[in-house]
C-alpha cells in the first residue's frame, strides 16, 4: 500500500500536482476527443447532427453517472479506510462497487431502449433533431454500461494513489475514438451512426483496460467473490456519498432539458447547435479544474481519515489557489481567440456569428468556479453528504435553471448566456459561507476532534 501512504506524507503542493496533472491530462485528451468528434460531425454530417449529439450525450452520461456515483462514493470510503489502515474495508468496498455498477447501469440501459422516444423528446429532441438523435442514441446505449464501469474504476484507481493509471482510463477511449471516427464516418460511410459506433467501442476499450489493471499484479484492489456480496452498511454509505455525484449529473441533465427547450424556443434548431459547440468546449476549458478536483479528493479524504488537520487545510487552500490561476489564464485565451476557436467546428454563418459572444459570456466567471467545485468536493471527500449535496446542486439546480427560465423573456437568447456567470457568482458566495464555517468550526476550533463517520470493523462487514 505504499502508493496510498504517500497521500499522507508528501508535501501538499507537490502531491496536488502529482494527483491533478495526470487527471487533468486524462480529461484534456477526453475533451479533445469530444471536440474532434464534433468537428467531424459538424463539418461532414451537419449542424442538426451537432444538435442531436447535444441532446443524446447528457442522457447517456446521466445513466453512466451511476458508475461515477458508485465510484466517488466508494473512493471516499476507500481513501478514509486506507488513512485508518483498514485494508479489509477498502477491499470489501471495491467488491460492492463492482456489483452495484453492473446491476444498476444495465437496468437503466434497458429502460433507455424501452422509453427511447419520450426520453429524447424530454431532452429537446424536437423537429429535425429527433431522427438524428434516435440514430445516435440507439448505438450509444450499448456502450453505457462499459462507460459506467470505467468511471467507477477511474475513481477507485485514483483513491489508492495511482493517478497515472487513472489518466490512461480516460486517454485510451479518447485515442481510440479519434482513430475510429474517420474510419467509420468516411471509410464505412456511416455518417452520424459511425461516430456513435466509434464512441461505443471506445467505452468498451476503456472498461477493458481497467479490468486488465485490476486482475494484474499492479493493483492493490482485487476482484474477489467475497467482496461482490453486497453489504447493507457499505451500500448505504456508498450511495449516501455517491448520490451527490448522481445529483450533480441529474441537475446537469435537468439544466440540459431546460436549456434545449429554451434555446429551441428562442433560437430554433441552430440555437441548440450553438450550445452544442459551447458544451463541447466546456470540458476542454474546464479540464484543469476537473482534474484538480479529482486529484484533491483522495488527498483530502486520506488526511481527514488520518486526522491530519493541517494537511487538510493546506490542501483546500492550495487547490483553490491553483484553480483560480489556471482558470484566469484560460479565460484570457478564450476572450482573445473565441472566433478562431468556433471556426474550427463549423462554417455555418449563423453559428459563426452567434457562438463566440455566447462562449465568452458562459465562461465569464470561470476563475471563481474552482472555489465552488473544491468546496463541494471537500465535503464529499470527508463523507459529509448533506453540505456536499447542497453545494453540488447550488449552481445548476438552485441558480442556473431558474435563471434560464426567468431571463430569456427579457433578453432573448442573451438571457440564457447571462445566466451562467450570474449562477457561478451566486454559487461561489454560498460555497465560501459553508467552507469558512466548516474550517472555523472543525479544522481550527477542534483540531484534535475531526468529526468523521465511524468505520465498521471487519466483524460488522462479514
Amino acid at each position: 500500500m505504499e502508493s496510498s501512504k504517500s497521500l499522507g506524507t508528501e508535501k501538499i503542493g507537490k502531491l496536488i500536482l502529482k494527483q491533478a496533472i495526470p487527471a487533468s491530462i486524462g480529461f484534456l485528451i477526453l475533451s479533445i476527443y469530444s471536440i474532434v468528434d464534433t468537428i467531424y460531425v459538424g463539418r461532414y454530417v451537419g449542424s442538426l447532427a451537432i444538435a442531436a449529439i447535444t441532446v443524446v450525450m447528457p442522457i447517456s452520461f446521466l445513466i453512466s453517472s451511476i458508475g461515477i456515483a458508485i465510484g466517488v462514493g466508494g473512493a471516499s470510503i476507500i481513501s478514509r479506510a486506507l488513512g485508518k489502515k483498514d485494508i479489509e474495508k477498502a477491499k470489501l468496498t471495491f467488491g460492492n462497487q463492482i456489483s452495484l455498477t453492473l446491476f444498476s447501469s444495465i437496468s437503466f440501459v434497458i429502460l433507455g431502449f424501452i422509453l427511447e422516444e419520450p426520453i429524447l423528446l424530454l431532452f429537446g429532441g424536437k423537429g429535425g433533431i429527433l431522427e438524428h438523435a434516435q440514430v445516435y442514441f440507439r448505438i450509444i446505449l450499448y456502450g453505457v454500461p462499459f462507460l459506467a464501469w470505467a468511471m467507477m474504476a477511474n475513481n477507485v484507481i485514483r483513491s489508492v494513489g495511482k493517478p497515472k493509471v487513472a489518466m490512461f482510463t480516460l486517454i485510451v477511449p479518447a485515442i481510440i475514438n479519434i482513430i475510429l471516427d474517420p474510419i467509420f464516418i468516411f471509410g464505412f460511410d456511416l455518417g452520424l451512426a459511425g461516430a456513435a459506433w466509434a464512441t461505443t467501442i471506445s467505452y468498451v476499450c476503456s472498461a477493458g483496460y481497467t479490468l486488465w489493471f485490476f486482475i494484474s499484479s499492479k493493483s492493490e484492489m482485487k476482484i474477489t467473490r467475497k467482496g461482490l456480496s453486497l453489504n447493507k452498511e457499505l451500500v448505504k454509505e456508498i450511495f449516501s456519498i455517491g448520490f451527490i455525484s448522481m445529483a450533480r449529473q441529474g441537475s446537469i441533465s435537468l439544466l440540459t432539458v431546460v436549456l434545449n427547450h429554451s434555446l429551441f424556443a428562442y433560437g430554433g434548431e441552430l440555437g441548440v447547435a450553438v450550445y452544442g459547440i459551447i458544451n463541447r468546449l466546456m470540458m476542454l476549458l474546464m479540464f484543469p479544474i476537473i482534474g484538480l478536483t479529482q486529484g484533491f479528493m483522495p488527498i483530502a479524504g486520506f488526511n481527514y481519515g488520518a486526522g491530519a488537520v493541517d494537511r487538510v487545510k493546506q490542501t483546500i487552500k492550495t487547490s483553490i489557489k491553483y484553480g483560480f490561476l489556471v482558470s484566469s489564464i484560460l479565460l484570457a485565451l478564450l476572450i482573445l481567440f473565441s472566433e478562431s476557436i468556433v471556426e474550427i467546428f463549423t462554417q455555418d454563418e449563423y453559428l459563426l456569428q452567434e457562438t463566440p459572444k455566447a462562449l465568452i459570456l458562459v465562461f465569464l466567471a470561470s476563475p471563481i468556479v474552482p472555489l465552488q467545485m473544491i468546496g463541494a468536493a471537500y465535503f464529499q471527500a470527508i463523507g459529509k453528504a448533506f453540505p456536499a449535496l447542497l453545494l453540488t446542486l447550488t449552481k445548476q439546480g438552485f441558480f442556473l435553471v431558474p435563471l434560464v427560465l426567468i431571463l430569456p423573456p427579457f433578453y432573448d437568447t442573451n438571457g440564457i448566456w447571462y445566466s451562467f456567470p450570474i449562477a457561478d457568482f451566486l454559487a461561489a458566495i454560498v460555497t465560501v459561507l459553508y467552507l469558512d464555517r466548516e474550517i472555523r468550526k472543525n479544522l481550527i476550533s477542534n483540531p484534535d476532534k475531526i468529526p468523521r463517520p465511524e468505520i465498521p470493523n471487519e466483524k460488522d462487514l462479514s
